[in-house]
């Protein structure tokens, strides 16, 4: 399309036209979610809920004013919109681009959600510049694209780009808590532990058992995740088949 109207615009400004391409700051197409919580469902083992709420809002600010802090902070949330964007067929490095063009509109680059206290509440906001697409391309020719787009309820653009919104503003409030309470190693520990205990052959609860063991003994290895799985089975008790009738 830009490329068709390039040489008419290029006649009407009576310039040369040197390239014609759409731009990935989508700015014209921004999605905005939201939300609000008991601080009290944020407690965590060492702060109760209005502490953590408080220091998330404190995190917010420090990501609002530093660049630094903001590049991880926004990353955060881009690891939640990549993966729906990646997992529709959407082109995710586009969308990447223009949201962290658009985190530097401001002329500094800043926090793309916004927290505060409110009545008691923690309010949580995040505002994107969202384009996707849910046909033609992949969407069409992949089935694992066709059956995710099934299982979201066929959205259209608009409730794709609201998904994505979402997920990237959840994922931020779990970070920011993980962040601002027991930190983010404990976390990776503990996903780092599951990934060991699915590596050695457990699932479900099993390697959930498996990976909390694994941190109390502070022994994260694929041969003692084995034994753990081991003794677990051979101790485990085995109800008996229910009789016919019963």
């Amino acid at each position: 399309m830009v490329e068709t109207l390039g040489p008419v615009l290029g006649e009407i400004a009576k310039a040369e036209v040197i390239c014609q391409i759409i731009s990935n700051l989508a700015d014209k197409s921004l999605v905005r979610a939201r939300f609000e919580l008991d601080p009290e469902c944020l407690k965590s083992k060492n702060f109760n809920g209005m502490a953590v709420a408080e220091r998330i809002v404190k995190a917010y600010h420090f990501a609002d004013a530093d660049p630094y802090r903001a590049a991880t902070h926004n990353k955060g949330i881009m690891n939640g919109v990549d993966a729906v964007l990646i997992a529709t067929g959407n082109d995710w490095r586009a969308v990447e681009a223009g949201v962290h063009a658009y985190a530097a509109r401001t002329g500094r680059y800043r926090s793309l959600t916004k927290y505060r206290i409110e009545d008691g509440k923690l309010i949580g906001e995040i505002e994107l510049p969202i384009a996707v697409g849910v046909v033609g391309g992949v969407s069409k020719l992949h089935p694992g694209v066709e059956l995710l787009m099934k299982l979201l309820g066929m959205p259209s653009r608009r409730e794709l780009a609201e998904v994505i919104a979402t997920v990237g503003l959840v994922q931020n409030l779990a970070a920011l808590r993980a962040l601002t309470t027991e930190g983010i190693q404990e976390g990776h520990m503990t996903l780092h532990a599951r990934n060991v205990a699915y590596s050695a052959g457990a699932m479900g609860d099993m390697a959930i058992h498996v990976a909390d063991q694994m941190i109390r003994e502070g022994r994260i290895r694929f041969d003692r995740a084995r034994e753990i799985i081991k003794k677990t089975i051979a101790h485990k008790q085995v109800e008996p088949p229910a009789q016919d009738g019963q």
